[in-house]
């Protein structure tokens, strides 16, 4: 018995998400394209941070 609150990630979440919801999904990889583009730190730098506050929370 799964006893998990939220379906495990894999394709055939991510094919029903994409087919369910289309435009929250182009305006969430819209957002994450223009956060994580080259400014006032470089991509590479803004990648790094965001994986050391994934890790750290």
């Amino acid at each position: 018995m799964d006893n998990a609150i939220y379906p495990h990630a894999g394709a055939e979440v991510a094919r029903k998400r994409r087919e369910l919801a289309p435009k929250p999904l182009d305006a969430f990889k819209a957002f994450s394209a223009s956060v994580f583009a080259d400014g006032a730190l470089p991509s590479k730098t803004k990648q790094l941070i965001a994986v050391a506050v994934a890790h750290v929370t």
